[in-house]
């Protein structure tokens, strides 16, 4: 393995995607954000924590452009994480993978990899706009989160290892042993402690909206690392000629 291209392309990889993801969710997640915090804002006012002027709206949009204006820098430094480990797992994995080509194989990976750490997580612990979720809760809803994510991403993991063991006409097995083993930790996980109060078609749109944009993400990095793998082959063995005059 050609350490210096391998950590290149994966790196370029990571921050292309990111940037890319990025893009997408100003685009289109950013304008429900804009709905939640505006549902928000109108709840400090009836509350009376904030006062509806022309101060507060300044300095309020003040901090939604730098939001956004940090939205894709965000997104290419969070790319560039992820960019690594999918290409150590690629690198790991590359040769058990189905496909003829590179292409093929990160596309395989990718929806692996977006199947067991986003979507399944997801789907147990659902994004949510601004409007819902108590504070106090944060820390707790993190935690959920994140063990649902290490349990099915490790589950994964697992059951690979007892998927390459099999013979052929038993790997199926491995599928089965996942979806039996994820199905019992998502019934086994506590559910999201937050009551939504907000509208449910804000709340919908956003899901979907979210759900579209990391899946650019994974679709990105599979394109893109496949390409500079295919072109640049760090796995390659490179035998030098040492010419003697």
């Amino acid at each position: 393995m050609n350490t210096l291209i391998f950590l290149a392309i994966v790196l370029v990889s990571g921050a292309l995607a990111g940037t890319i993801h990025g893009m997408a969710n100003l685009a289109i997640v950013e304008p429900y954000l804009d709905q939640a915090i505006g549902i928000e804002n109108q709840n400090l006012f009836a509350s009376g924590e904030e006062e509806d002027t022309p101060q507060f709206w300044v300095e309020y949009d003040g901090y939604r452009d730098w939001q956004k204006g940090g939205q894709v820098l965000a997104g290419a430094i969070l790319g560039t994480s992820m960019g690594a480990l999918f290409g150590i797992v690629y690198a790991l994995s590359r040769n058990s993978l189905p496909g003829r080509n590179d292409l093929k194989k990160t596309f395989t990976l990718a929806a692996i990899m977006w199947l067991s750490i986003y979507f399944i997580p997801f789907l147990k612990y659902p994004a949510n706009p601004p409007t819902v979720g108590d504070p106090e809760t944060v820390v707790l809803r993190a935690i959920l989160y994140l063990s649902f994510i290490a349990i099915s991403g490790f589950g994964v993991v697992g059951f690979y290892q007892l998927y390459k063991r099999l013979k052929s006409n038993s790997k199926v097995l491995a599928f089965a042993g996942y979806a039996v083993f994820i199905g019992i930790a998502f019934a086994l996980m506590p559910q999201n402690p937050d009551e939504i109060t907000a509208p449910m078609e804000l709340v919908n749109g956003f899901r979907a909206m979210s759900v579209i944009a990391v899946s650019v993400f994974w679709v990105s990095i599979a394109v893109i690392l496949g390409i500079f793998w295919h072109k640049f082959r760090p796995d390659s063995q490179i035998s030098e000629t040492v010419k003697r005059n």
